[in-house]
């Protein structure tokens, strides 16, 4: 192996010299405490930067095993590790004055809220990896040498010293991360046997900065959260001890409440809490069950041979809904195909606000059944099936609910929020039903009899001689020359997931897609890979050891493919 004087000489070298110069450089070079790997070199200075990484013995590095000791403590010290490689970049290295493009840009993954298993770091009994770019300097094509120098041998060391030596880290900090997520996974895992789909301690923070930031809500005026005596429920935690908050049954369970008093607020921390959130978020005690999935109303996406008849049949063109294709859903169509995908990507928890469904798929009030007869309506609405969902299926829903009282009846729990705090009023509630009632006739026909698998066929994936598979930011895949777009996939949480997802496809077309097997056991055999071989395994880059790739669930990867305009498919 090379060492690192040989690095600097190559450095000088190639000094003023065509970008291209640059490649001469890759491979790794032992810098004592470190190895550095150039694994990939840029082609110029305005394309993406060249990515490297650093790996150190834990010898050196020192990281306690107690740390990493279990697969939640290991994403955590990861987690950790990531973030304070990304803080201490941004303290030691800005972009040089002059520089083209990228140039002298060091980054690593950036972390949001969430603790994701994610490949910007690696952390084992052997060594400590990060994993990182670094936009090698040029002024226009022409290489900055003096300025690499400064990069490799002065902020590039500094970096490395403050992040991934554990006697320079904030012991407390670390400790408490980890112990964070481990708490968190606990509870998780917990929710079932105690029959619970949800849970959220007293004094979380629910509401967030603003719509586009997810940090928490720092206001005077903020209310935290207390639980309603008939929902309280404890957990005695691995790290924090006893910890008590309100627990959402297993069933139907109905969140209502005026307008801007917190239905939606708490909704959302739900949906959220299928993910492991840093210390400080405020969400660190709201855990959901591991795949919930958040429904809605999804106007012009394509969906494709879905068995939605057990919520829309008898369609006046005589369309066969239960393989139901369209390029342009509507706003019905789509969300009965969003609540069919999510029970076949396997789904316990439907999560709903009734603003962003549809509201003919929601409910028919009885003056719309008098005016419109049955016969004449092919949309057998939510509230006649939600019931049955859950005592024949087993898949519970929570819903926001602020204008339709019907859902009183088929209800097994109602939580109103006033001024943000929850209160438990199922009693009066059912009283309320009980006491006004209604003529509303129930629509359901037939069953809901399960969810028709379907087998994705190869031929719809190929691709152009020159066609690509790319992520584009969080919401957007391009395969080929068609978009699949995310945007209304609402617990994908960050860019690094929608890189994962795109790799995961080229994985499944590659490994699996043989016409034959369903959709949900070929991610289930991909997510085997990824357990046995870690999350590189997917990458297309597998050699080049990727390092912004973080693990999506079944359900996104899952939807992401439902979304693919060009997708053929197979019922089984």
């Amino acid at each position: 192996m090379k060492g690192q004087n040989d690095l600097r000489n190559q450095i000088r070298s190639i000094d003023r010299k065509g970008y291209g110069a640059y490649k001469s450089i890759q491979g790794s070079y032992d810098f004592g405490n470190y190895i550095l790997h150039i694994d990939n070199i840029q082609s110029d200075p305005f394309a993406p930067p060249s990515r490297m990484r650093v790996t150190v013995k834990q010898g050196t590095a020192g990281i306690p095993g107690e740390l990493f000791s279990s697969k939640s403590r290991r994403t955590a010290v990861e987690d950790y590790i990531t973030r304070e490689f990304g803080r201490k970049c941004r303290d030691h290295v800005g972009k040089q004055p002059g520089g083209s493009g990228t140039s002298s840009a060091v980054n690593i993954d950036r972390c949001g809220q969430e603790i994701l298993d994610r490949t910007s770091a690696v952390v084992n009994k052997n060594i400590v990896e990060a994993r990182f770019v670094i936009g090698l300097p040029a002024k226009g094509r022409t290489i900055m040498g003096k300025e690499a120098l400064y990069i490799f041998f002065d902020q590039l060391p500094k970096i490395i010293e403050n992040s991934i030596i554990y006697k320079n880290m904030n012991k407390k900090q670390v400790k408490r991360h980890v112990e964070t997520a481990e708490d968190q996974q606990f509870l998780r895992n917990e929710l079932h046997k105690k029959g619970l789909v949800s849970f959220i301690g007293n004094e979380a923070i629910l509401p967030r900065e603003s719509g586009i930031s997810d940090k928490p809500l720092k206001d005077e005026r903020l209310i935290s959260f207390q639980t309603p005596e008939e929902l309280k429920c404890s957990f005695e935690l691995p790290n924090k001890g006893l910890v008590t908050g309100m627990g959402i049954p297993e069933g139907v369970t109905l969140i209502v409440g005026g307008g801007y008093h917190g239905k939606s607020t708490l909704l959302r921390a739900i949906e959220r809490g299928i993910y492991n959130h840093i210390p400080g978020d405020g969400r660190e005690m709201v855990t959901t069950a591991p795949s919930a999935a958040k429904i809605r109303a999804e106007d012009g996406r394509s969906v494709i041979k879905v068995d939605i008849s057990a919520f829309i049949d008898d369609l006046p063109n005589k369309d066969d809904t239960s393989a139901f294709t369209s390029e342009n859903a509507s706003g019905s169509t789509s969300q009965a195909a969003n609540i069919v995908e999510a029970m076949e990507s396997g789904t316990q928890l439907l999560l709903l606000d009734e603003d962003t469904s549809a509201t003919n798929f929601m409910i028919r009030d009885s003056r719309m059944q008098n005016l419109v007869a049955k016969e004449n309506e092919p949309i057998t609405p939510f509230i006649d099936r939600v019931r049955e969902l859950y005592d024949n299926m087993k898949v519970s829903t929570i819903l926001v609910v602020g204008g339709s009282g019907d859902y009183f009846e088929v209800a097994d729990h109602i939580i109103r929020m006033q001024n943000y705090i929850p209160g438990d009023v199922t009693a009066e509630a059912k009283e309320i039903a009980e006491h006004y009632k209604n003529d509303r006739i129930r629509e359901k026909k037939d069953s809901f009899s399960g969810v028709k698998e379907r087998a994705p066929q190869g031929d719809c994936f190929q691709l152009a001689p020159k066609g690509k598979v790319k992520a584009k930011g969080l919401n957007s895949i391009i395969y080929g020359r068609s978009n699949i777009d995310l945007g209304q996939v609402e617990q994908l949480v960050d860019s690094s997931q929608t890189n994962a997802i795109s790799e995961i496809i080229k994985y499944a077309v590659k490994n699996y897609v043989d016409n034959e097997s369903s959709l949900s056991s070929i991610i289930d055999k991909i997510y085997d890979d990824i357990e046995q071989k870690e999350l590189d395994i997917i990458s297309s880059f597998y050699g080049q050891h990727p390092g912004d790739l973080a693990l999506p669930r079944k359900q996104e990867i899952m939807a992401a493919i439902n979304r693919f305009r060009n997708l053929k498919v197979k019922q089984l």
